[in-house]
C-alpha cells in the first residue's frame, strides 16, 4: 500500500469519526426534544412561557461565529494568510465565550422570573429548557477546546500539508451552531 492510499484511508476514517460523533449528538437532542413534544400534554406545563432575550441575542452571536470560523479556513485554505485566519479564529473563540456569557445571563433571566431547573419551584417545562441548553453548553464548551486546538496548529503551521484536521473542526463547530438555531427555534416555536 502506497503513502497516498495510506493517508487518504486515514482521511476517510476520520471523516467516519465525525460523522459517527455528529449522529450520536443528533440522536440525543432528537430525543430530548422528541421527549420535550410528548410532556407538553402534561397538566402542569407552561403555556406562556417566553424564552428570555439573552438566548435571542446568543442566537444571532452563534450565527456570527459560523461565519468567522468560515472566514478562517478561507485565508488558510484560498488565501494561504495564517495571521488572517488566525483573526478569525480568535474571533469565533471571543464569540463563543460571549455565547457561553449570554447563556448563563438567560439562566439567571430564568431564575429570576422563577423558573428553577429541580425542586419545589421547578417545572417540567423549565427543566427541559434547562437541560437542553446545558447539555448544548457541554457540547460548545467542546467546540471551543477544538478552536483553540484549530488555533494553535494554524499558529504552528501544522496544516501546511492538509487542513483536513481544520476542515473537521469547523465542520463540528457548524454543526453546533445549526444545532442551537434547531434549539432555539424549536423552543421559540413549539415550546
Amino acid at each position: 500500500m502506497s503513502y497516498n492510499d495510506l493517508r487518504l484511508k486515514k482521511e476517510k476514517a476520520k471523516k467516519m469519526m465525525l460523522l459517527f460523533a455528529l449522529l450520536s449528538i443528533t440522536m440525543t437532542f432528537g430525543g430530548l426534544t422528541s421527549a420535550y413534544v410528548v410532556s407538553k400534554g402534561r397538566p402542569d406545563w407552561l403555556v406562556d412561557f417566553v424564552l428570555p432575550k439573552s438566548f435571542v441575542y446568543s442566537t444571532f452571536v452563534i450565527v456570527l461565529s459560523s461565519i468567522t470560523i468560515q472566514l478562517s479556513k478561507y485565508f488558510l485554505n484560498k488565501e494561504k494568510s495564517k495571521n488572517r485566519s488566525l483573526i478569525f479564529l480568535s474571533t469565533t473563540f471571543i464569540l463563543g465565550i460571549i455565547f457561553l456569557v449570554l447563556q448563563f445571563n438567560g439562566f439567571n433571566n430564568l431564575i429570576d422570573l422563577g423558573y428553577y431547573f429541580a425542586g419545589a419551584q421547578s417545572n417540567v417545562t423549565t427543566s427541559f429548557i434547562y437541560v437542553l441548553a446545558f447539555v448544548h453548553l457541554l457540547h460548545l464548551i467542546a467546540g471551543l477546546v477544538v478552536v483553540s486546538v484549530l488555533f494553535y496548529k494554524t499558529y504552528f503551521d501544522k496544516y501546511s500539508d492538509s487542513i483536513l484536521g481544520f476542515s473537521l473542526g469547523v465542520i463540528f463547530w457548524h454543526f453546533l451552531d445549526l444545532l442551537w438555531v434547531y434549539l432555539f427555534i424549536f423552543l421559540y416555536f413549539i415550546g
